[in-house]
């Protein structure tokens, strides 16, 4: 099919993003999907039995309400809202919960309730500026000068300091499970700005899931393209730009890949920067059907969207420290969303579906099932007998499903502060003068906003 003003190759969040924010901008847009149906990591399947819907990657989406861009579009998903966006058990019954509601939240942190307040407060008070600031590239003049500022003071530090400075263990248990997201040492530079920011996107805009499964948000960013005049083409692998029918494009896809499609068009610079790029580390996923809910040990768990399984800020931290290192944590951090509880087509009547994951180092094969449900078992005893049946995805068959998770790096690199910052207006979007980079490797990284490839769609229509 010709008469295609730009392509875009994969059709991830990231690359239906840059597909509609160029229709929009009145192109004709050829979107090229090497799977057989669109999603990348926003897709639902039925993994483990028919009739439950388990997410293959994202699942929960508060980047993606907080999103300048999805909110611009108006993108068309009914968003659920858990009763509690976050719950962190600690043992013996024990929990403490990210409520929408900051007083809420800073009552359950006893002497830290004060310290807690004033931290989330002025991000709170000024949140467009704050989700401004940080949902685009960090450049030399940022647009949010003064938010900018104020979360570059706090979240350029690591995630451990940001925790030492509360007195007990709910709220650094708390800091820490938030951090952990960065999949990062909670030692390293930046990992309190991870943990800040979802703490603050929890506050301001819960964190919600899609009715019917993450596959919505596919969905509706590609009826954006088609009803535009655009196609939408799968089952097409992209080795080169010869493959491409149109002159210009943008690539959701890992900088490695970049260069193989598109090096010959790259100067020297551009390619050295992109043979650079490192993947971070892995992600070892189990889904479940149930007969039953987790039987968490306290109320409220049993009423949140998402858990964080892991104790304490110090087992959190020794566990993502083991995985930096190349080891599989006997307790990993766990991840768990729990769907089925507020989304009644997640699973058949009177059953449900759970979807969690913990990091391993970049390749694993090991399988890491039992380490994962003997440390839910720890906060919900009783877990294992709910199972019906499960579905395992290592950070090895990551990378088979979706090329974009190099050795199960669902996160579009190795975290860092270079990650997110920028010199230029069009760097690194900008790899040559018809090819874009609009996946999770480029500004502002991971997570289902959409923003990497609108930006990247932006820097293609600035060239005009």
């Amino acid at each position: 099919m010709t008469g295609f003003d730009a392509a875009v190759v994969g059709s991830g969040p990231n690359g239906l993003a840059a597909a509609a924010e160029l229709t929009r901008a009145g192109m004709r847009v050829h979107v090229i999907e090497q799977a057989p149906h669109i999603g990348g990591g926003t897709r639902t399947e039925e993994l483990t039995m028919p009739g439950y819907l388990h997410d293959v990657c994202s699942a929960v989406h508060p980047t993606a309400l907080a999103s300048p861009f999805f909110r611009d579009i108006g993108l068309d998903v009914r968003w659920i809202q858990p009763e509690i966006p976050l719950a962190h058990p600690l043992g013996g019954g024990e929990v403490v919960v990210l409520h929408r509601d900051l007083d809420a939240t800073a009552a359950m942190l006893g002497s830290d309730a004060r310290r807690y307040r004033a931290l989330m407060s002025p991000f709170l008070d000024d949140i467009d500026a704050t989700i401004g600031a940080v949902l685009a590239p960090m450049v030399v003049r940022p647009a949010e000068p003064t938010a900018f500022a104020r979360v570059a003071a706090i979240g350029g530090a690591p995630a451990s300091v940001l925790a030492a400075g509360f007195n007990d263990g709910p709220a650094k248990a708390l800091i820490g499970g938030l951090a952990a997201h960065s999949v990062a040492s909670l030692h390293a530079p930046g990992t309190a700005g991870v943990g800040l920011f979802l703490g603050i996107l929890g506050h301001a805009v819960g964190w919600p899931i899609a009715e019917g499964g993450s596959i919505a948000i596919a969905r509706s960013l590609a009826r954006l393209v088609t009803d535009g005049g655009g196609t939408i083409t799968t089952g097409h692998h992209v080795r080169s730009m010869a493959d491409i029918d149109a002159p210009r494009a943008v690539l959701d896809v890992m900088p490695s890949a970049a260069l193989q499609i598109a090096g010959e068009r790259m100067s020297r610079p551009v390619r050295r920067r992109l043979a650079a790029w490192r993947p971070g580390p892995g992600a070892f996923k189990v889904d479940f059907a149930l007969n039953a809910p987790v039987p968490w040990l306290d109320a409220l768990s049993r009423r949140a969207g998402t858990v964080h399984v892991g104790g304490s800020f110090d087992e959190i931290s020794s566990a993502e420290q083991a995985v930096m290192s190349g080891e599989h944590p006997d307790q990993p951090f766990v991840l768990v969303s729990q769907p089925s509880l507020f989304d009644t087509t997640r699973a058949p009547e009177g059953r449900h579906t759970a979807w969690a994951y913990c990091h391993v180092p970049n390749g694993s094969t090991v399988d890491m099932t039992d380490r994962i449900i003997d440390q839910i078992e720890r906060f919900a005893p009783g877990f294992r007998g709910t199972i019906v049946a499960s579905a395992t995805m290592n950070a090895r068959q990551y990378q088979l499903h979706n090329p974009n998770y190099v050795g199960g790096d669902i996160g579009g690199g190795r975290f860092g502060l270079r990650k997110v910052l920028q010199l230029g207006d069009n760097r690194p979007f900008r790899l040559s003068d018809d090819v874009f980079l609009g996946s999770s490797a480029v500004p502002p990284g991971g997570g289902v906003h959409g923003m990497c490839g609108y930006l990247a769609a932006r820097a293609m229509v600035a060239t005009g």
